[in-house]
Parts: C-alpha cells; structure tokens; sequence
C-alpha cells in the first residue's frame, strides 16, 4: 500500500492538474442546490471522504475494507443525491493499489457493481444533470473498469522487478564469494604442491650437500626451475589464462613422487579425449591435491594412478601403501573439501577408501557433464 499523501495517481492517463479538478468539483454541485441543509450535508460527505480515503492509506489489516466500504456509500450518495460520479475514479486508483488478490477482485467487483447500478439509477433520478456531462460519466465509468487492473499490473510489475533486482544483487554477491573461495583454492592446490616439493628438495639438497655436491647442485637447480615455475602458475591462475592440462600435472606428480623419494606408477590412458578443458582443469587440480596429501601425510613408500575413460565417465583412482584415512591429519585443510567443491561443479563425485594397508581414493566426473559443456562451447 502506498503512502497517504499519493492520493493522486500517478501514471492513469491525467495530469495532477485534473485530479485536483475532480476535488474541487464536487463542492461546485453541492452549491448548485438552494438549500442550506443540502450544502451542509455535501460539505460534510465530501470531507468524510478525503478524511477515509486519506486513512486508507495508512490502514492495515480489515480497517482498510471497512474505509473503502465507507468510500463506496459516500460515492454511491453523492451520484444520486447530487450527481457527482467522480469519487468512483479515487476508489478506482485505490484498490488497483491493493495487492491481496482476493481482497483486489472482491472489492473491484464490488465497487464496479455499485458504480454501474448508481450511475443507472442517476439517470432517471437527475436526468438533466447526468445528460449534460455524459461523456464525462462514461469516461469515468471505463476508468473503473480499467483503471484498477492497470495499476495492480503496474506494481505487481514493479514488485517483481524489485525482487529480480534483489535476486540479481545477491547473485553477485555469491559470485563474489565464490570466485573469492575458488582464488583461494587455486592457490592452495597450486602453491601448495609447488611449496611441498620446494620443501622436500630443501632437505634433499641439505642431505647432500656433504655427501654428494652435484646431486645437490642439481636439487638447488630443480628448486630454482619449481619456484618460477610455480610464479608462473601463480600468473596464469590470476589472470586466468588458461586452465592445467592432465598430461601437465601427470609430469609434475612425477617429480613431486622423484623428490620425495616415492615409487610411482600411472597406468591407464593419460589421453583424454573430447573433454571440455574446465573439466580437465577440475580432475588435474584434484589429481595434484590427492597427491600432495599422499607426500604430506600418508607416509607411504609407493603410490599408483589410474585412468579410465569410457562412455560412463573419466575415472582417476589414486591408491599408496601409507597409514590410511583415519591416521591421516587432513582435516585441518582444504584439500578434500575443496576437491569436493570442484567435482560438485561438474556433477564429479568423490570417494576414499581405506585399505589393509593405505588409501583407495576415486575421482569421477560423468560424461555427460562433458556432453553438456561442449554444447554449451
């Protein structure tokens, strides 16, 4: 419901300038009549009126019927005892205001009835009267009709629009945050890989430094090729110039397995065919964070991965010889969520077992994920 004082329409087709006319009108056909008593019940109609309609406005709840109720017996009186119609157009423009879709028909049926059946009477009852302002009348009589199902399409219009754009705001504001949350995950598989293998070839070269200088001469060169590898990452993930191919990521594993002194073994088909690049990106950056987990916590000696690709999905199976799931300290970090986070983007899944003797962890994302986001390419 709108505010009291926008008792003039807004948007109906007539100027303010034409509203305040039809306020003043009714006091220029009260003072047509002679008699003094008839003046002085007019005044007191007409001020009853604005007084309620006014009210209206402010009103909840049933109060705001009984107004309108009111409004109608003093529209109806002041068409049949003084020929006046025009108070049917402000009742017109309040309840095309009405948002309740019961209360608007009932009280537009309602209102339509009465206008229609007072203006008949008024025709036998001040024929004269009613004759010289019949366009006027029949104006007023399709304003009734029209008018209210204009302004309830109207704001039912505007309340819609108000909600999309609250819907559109929060929307952004979850893409905010879920692009926040994905930086933060990119930085965390991709730095934090880069950083293990930097740590772990630290300590290698420290080991043999005294025992064999060109091992470590060559450790200090693979530390040195990590770190600007991994600031390169670090710019293209920023910038997101394009996403991790497998074959990549397989590669780095290796030397992630080499410089944690690892047996690895990748058996499977490492091609990938016909999948969408974000897909390969989600199982690659997955692939990178199952393995870090494995050097970081799991304590094994051998690791092995396997690839599968059939029309049912790209499966990749991630399997060492370590401590197993419940002995491993992950719980603290994002690795399994937010590998979880990714697969769940591309309907993927994830599944870990634990073995007589170390872990069994399955990604998986469908084909016809894949199927959908080529399309969509």
């Amino acid at each position: 419901m709108r505010n009291w004082y926008h008792i003039f329409p807004k948007n109906t087709g007539l100027s303010l300038y034409a509203w305040i006319i039809f306020c003043l009108l009714p006091f220029y056909f009260i003072i047509r009549s002679s008699v003094a008593v008839e003046i002085f019940i007019g005044v007191i109609m007409i001020v009853l009126f604005f007084t309620t309609y006014r009210l209206s406005f402010i009103k909840k709840g049933w109060t705001v019927y009984v107004s309108v109720g009111i409004e109608m017996a003093i529209s109806i009186g002041m068409t049949l005892y003084f020929g006046y119609v025009y108070f049917a157009l402000f009742l017109a423009f309040f309840i095309g205001n009405i948002q309740h879709k019961i209360g608007f028909i009932t009280l537009y049926i309602v209102h339509l009835t009465t206008t229609i059946i007072a203006v008949t009477i008024g025709f036998f009852l001040l024929t004269q009267s009613f004759y010289t302002q019949l366009p006027f009348i029949i104006i007023a009589v399709i304003g009734v009709i029209l008018l209210p199902f204009n302004l309830y399409s109207k704001n039912k219009q505007e309340k819609l629009e108000g909600q999309l754009e609250d819907a559109n705001k929060k929307i952004s504001q979850l893409m905010v945050v879920e692009e926040r949350q994905r930086i933060a995950r990119d930085l965390h598989d991709t730095l934090g890989q880069k950083l293990s293998l930097i740590g772990l070839k630290s300590d290698l070269a420290k080991k043999l430094v005294e025992l064999d200088a060109e091992k470590a001469r060559k450790e200090i060169t693979d530390i040195h090729q990590t770190a600007r590898t991994a600031l390169k990452e670090v710019r293209e993930l920023v910038s997101d110039m394009k996403g991790t191919k497998l074959n990549d990521e397989i590669t780095r594993v290796e030397q992630v397995m080499e410089a944690a002194q690892m047996e690895f073994h990748v058996t499977g088909e490492l091609k990938l065919i016909k999948t969408p690049l974000l897909v390969e990106n989600v199982l690659s950056m997955c692939l990178k964070e199952a393995i870090t987990n494995v050097v970081k916590h799991s304590k094994a000696t051998s690791c092995q991965v396997h690839l599968k690709h059939d029309p049912g999905g790209v499966v990749i199976q991630v399997e060492d010889n370590g401590v197993g799931m419940e002995k491993m300290d992950v719980t603290d970090g994002h690795g399994i969520e937010g590998m979880k986070e990714r697969l769940e983007f591309v309907n993927g899944s994830l599944h870990y077992d634990s073995l007589a003797n170390g872990t069994s962890l399955t990604i998986k994302v469908p084909t016809i994920i894949q199927h959908a986001e080529e399309g969509s390419s």
